[in-house]
């Protein structure tokens, strides 16, 4: 077989690798997703809970990059310190060994039964959650039937001169592995399906022991390389304190180990002679040293990061996104709230120009009217901006009630527009022309503008509530 055929036939296994992994990630966060994030949310106000609850989630996940993005949208908020948040990071950091462990035993012959039973309750049973289940079930089935034909690829292929000579290559310098193995993670976006990969190489001696461990070194700086990359929404150092902090704890660790890599190769091999459960050992013992190490760091630590990384001071346009994180998209229950977030933000911009619109009228301001039809603009441009993030989410990995979601935020979303171009283009230029013409607003005319912004004002608070509570009560309240 020759050697650009072998190369597919191990690009074909990782994909399945991945997409069965995402598969399980999509599907747990269809059924749990809200309560994933309720569990997280209330375990970061200790920095224990917090660290458990990243292992926890993650577990489930399989992503700690999802974990990361939940975790760091409370603590953009200000919800929660930055600690907890860096304990959860911490955890989730851990969380991802498990499913490695749990991957590093002989589960291939479970993938039939596991598709089988997959498939079963994605077509058999209405329930949505009973569905997720499935496809997750379905992804873990593809997971274990990935494994198995990456073994068996380099069992035919481990003897092939120019993958021996490639593997050889970068099997020489521990450097090297870590690079490598760092930029396939970023473009895989899976740390999991990598150390996967290094175990099947190990497993069939393709990798000798010291280049798979720093292989697995990179795969975990690769992971968190890409939260900083993508960067959060908007341009506060703030919102990069989390990932920045996470990638040092990984550099630091990975430095260090990488430093005694081959004193500890010796001791790993002589612990587990096993060289593909010596490479999942090995991703467990160097994640839990790092959280041994920093977690008693956390307050000193997240005090750095608060010194490199200060608030904004200076005013932001107020048409310029803040919590529409590009890297959120990957996990819709994120984004969906971080779209929510920023159409709260777009009906406290309408508030404003009401407020400043009533306080220009009654002064009787022509200039400071048209300051205000001018803020008209950054509202559109914030809701097309929203409106863009939600039609750019995946539509297949949004189970019912996100589409539901999302067109809820759409809707309120154009209703604040609606509204701010009906006070610009309607009421405001009517009564500049009364004060071109005449120097005032005849006093009928004021009242009812006065009163037409009052009940808008009121409307636009009870809207808000209703988008929040999805109360029936405030309902009515918009109705009488």
């Amino acid at each position: 077989m020759t050697f650009p055929l072998t190369l597919l036939d191990l690009a074909g296994a990782i994909a399945l690798l991945l997409w069965g992994s995402h598969m399980v990630q999509t599907g747990v966060q269809r059924a749990f997703g809200p309560q994933l994030k309720s569990i997280l949310g209330g375990a970061l106000n200790s920095r224990f809970l917090a660290f458990f609850a990243g292992v926890g989630v993650t577990a489930l996940l399989q992503s700690s990059t999802a974990t990361g993005l939940m975790t760091a949208g409370f603590a953009a908020s200000g919800v929660v310190d930055l600690a907890p948040a860096l304990a959860v990071m911490l955890g989730a950091n851990v969380g991802t060994t498990l499913i490695v462990q749990a991957m590093s035993f002989n589960v291939a012959a479970l993938s039939p039964c596991l598709v089988l039973v997959g498939v079963v309750l994605f077509r058999r049973d209405s329930s949505t959650r009973t569905r997720d289940l499935g496809r997750a079930v379905i992804g873990l089935g593809l997971m274990f039937l990935a494994l198995r034909q990456l073994l068996e690829i380099m069992t035919v292929y481990e003897d092939t001169p120019s993958l021996r000579v490639i593997l050889g290559a970068v099997s020489t310098e521990p450097l090297v592995d870590v690079i490598l193995a760092a930029g396939l993670t970023w473009a895989a976006h899976s740390s999991v399906a990598v150390i996967l990969f290094i175990m099947s190489l190990a497993a069939r001696g393709a990798v000798p022991p010291d280049a798979a461990y720093a292989l697995v070194l990179g795969a975990n700086l690769g992971a968190a390389i890409n939260p900083v990359i993508e960067g959060p929404a908007g341009d506060d150092p703030a919102a990069r304190r989390l990932p920045v902090g996470n990638l040092l704890t990984r550099v630091v660790g990975g430095a260090c180990a990488l430093a005694f890599l081959y004193p500890v190769g010796r001791f790993m091999v002589a612990f587990q002679p096993d060289d593909a459960r010596s490479v999942a050992d090995f991703h467990m013992f160097f994640n839990l040293a790092v959280a041994a190490v920093f977690f008693p760091l956390l307050t000193p630590y997240a005090w750095l990061l608060r010194k490199m990384f200060p608030p904004r001071v200076d005013a932001a346009d107020p048409s310029r996104p803040i919590y529409l994180d590009p890297a959120a998209r990957e996990m819709p229950i994120v984004a969906l709230g971080a779209a929510a977030r920023e159409a709260l933000r777009l009906a406290d911009l309408l508030q404003e120009m009401l407020a400043g619109a009533i306080d220009a009228l009654k002064k009787g301001d022509r200039r400071l009217i048209a300051q205000i039809r001018r803020r008209n603009g950054p509202i559109d441009r914030l809701e097309d901006a929203i409106e863009a993030y939600l039609t750019g989410l995946d539509a297949g990995e949004l189970g019912a009630d996100d589409h539901r979601r999302l067109k809820e935020i759409l809707t309120f979303s154009s209703n604040i527009a609606q509204a701010a171009d009906v006070l610009a283009r309607n009421l405001l230029p009517a009564a500049s022309k009364h004060l071109k013409r005449i120097g005032a607003i005849p006093e009928p005319l004021q009242s009812e503008l006065f009163a037409m912004m009052e009940r808008l004002g009121g409307n636009l608070r009870t809207a808000g509530s209703l988008f929040m509570t999805a109360d029936a009560r405030v309902a009515h309240l918009l109705t009488d």
